[in-house]
C-alpha cells in the first residue's frame, strides 16, 4: 500500500484519485500517522473497506487485483469463523 502526506494529497488530489482508480490502495498521513485509506470502489476491496475504516484490519495488498485474490468465507452451520479459517489453513498445501 502506498503512502502520501496530506500536503501531497492537497497539491494534486486528482492524480491521487487516478492512482486509486487504477486499483492502487493509498494511505494518507498527517505527521506520520495514517488518517485515511483510499481504496478502489469496486471488487473485493469494497467488502473490506468498512473493516479498514474502523481500524480492525489493514490491507497489505497494493492493487485491487491483489485483494481480489483473497479468499471469501461464508460461515454457516454453527461453525465459528476461526474454526473455518483454521481448517482451511490445515488443508492448504503451502
Amino acid at each position: 500500500m502506498s503512502t502520501v502526506s496530506v500536503r501531497e494529497f492537497s497539491y494534486n488530489p486528482s492524480a491521487i484519485f487516478a492512482r486509486v482508480e487504477k486499483g492502487e490502495a493509498i494511505e494518507v498521513t498527517r505527521h506520520g500517522k495514517v488518517i485515511a485509506v483510499l481504496l478502489p470502489g469496486s471488487g473485493a476491496a469494497q467488502r473490506y473497506a468498512p473493516l479498514v475504516e474502523r481500524g480492525l484490519i489493514r490491507l497489505k495488498a497494493t492493487t485491487s487485483a491483489d485483494v481480489d485474490q483473497l479468499r471469501s468465507y461464508e460461515p454457516g452451520g454453527g461453525d465459528s469463523p476461526l474454526s473455518i479459517l483454521l481448517a482451511d489453513r490445515e488443508d492448504d498445501p503451502r
